[in-house]
C-alpha cells in the first residue's frame, strides 16, 4: 500500500515535468504525396545526418544475455508532413534560425549513390529544390517555432 507521503513525492508539478521533458528534439518533415516507400526511405536517409551528431546518440543496448546491440538517438523522433509550399516555408524557417538539416530532393530518386546525390542537389539553386524530405535537431522551443502550423504525419 502506497503512503500519502509516497503519493505526493511521485507527483511531479508542472515545472519538473517541463524540465524533465527532452531538451532536445529530432525532427522528420516529409511531403504528404509521397508513396509509403518513399517516406520510408527519405526518413532513413535524412536521419542519417543527425546519426553524425554523437550528442544526438545515447548508449550502448545490452540484453540480459550480454550480447551487445548498437545505440540509438537519446532524443524523441517526431515525424511531420507538409505540402510542398509548407516543406520549402520550413527549410527557410531553419535556415533563418541557424539551424543545419539535412535534405532529400525529387531527384534523389533517380540516384543511386551518395556522389550522384550530392551533384543531384548541387546542380540545383535554393529556391528551386524540390524538397520531399528534410530531418534536423535542434532545442524544443526552436524546433517548435520552424514547425509551427505542421502536424504529425498520418
Amino acid at each position: 500500500m502506497t503512503t500519502e507521503a509516497e503519493t505526493q513525492q511521485a507527483v511531479m508539478t508542472e515545472s519538473e515535468y517541463q524540465s524533465a521533458l527532452p531538451r532536445m528534439r529530432i525532427t522528420v518533415v516529409l511531403r504528404e504525396d509521397l508513396e509509403p516507400w518513399q517516406r520510408l526511405n527519405v526518413t532513413a536517409f535524412t536521419i542519417s545526418g543527425i546519426a553524425i551528431n554523437e550528442e544526438a546518440l545515447g548508449e550502448t543496448y545490452h540484453d540480459a544475455s550480454g550480447k551487445q546491440y548498437l545505440p540509438m538517438f537519446r532524443d524523441p523522433v517526431l515525424v511531420f508532413g507538409a505540402s510542398a509550399e509548407t516543406i520549402k516555408r520550413t527549410a527557410e524557417r531553419a535556415r533563418s534560425r541557424g539551424v543545419a538539416f539535412s535534405v532529400f530532393t525529387r531527384e534523389l530518386f533517380d540516384t543511386f549513390n551518395d556522389d550522384d546525390n550530392r551533384a543531384a542537389v548541387a546542380a540545383v539553386a535554393t529556391e528551386d529544390l524540390d524538397i520531399v524530405g528534410l530531418a534536423f535537431r535542434a532545442g524544443r522551443n526552436t524546433a517548435d517555432k520552424i514547425l509551427k502550423g505542421l502536424k504529425l504525419l498520418q
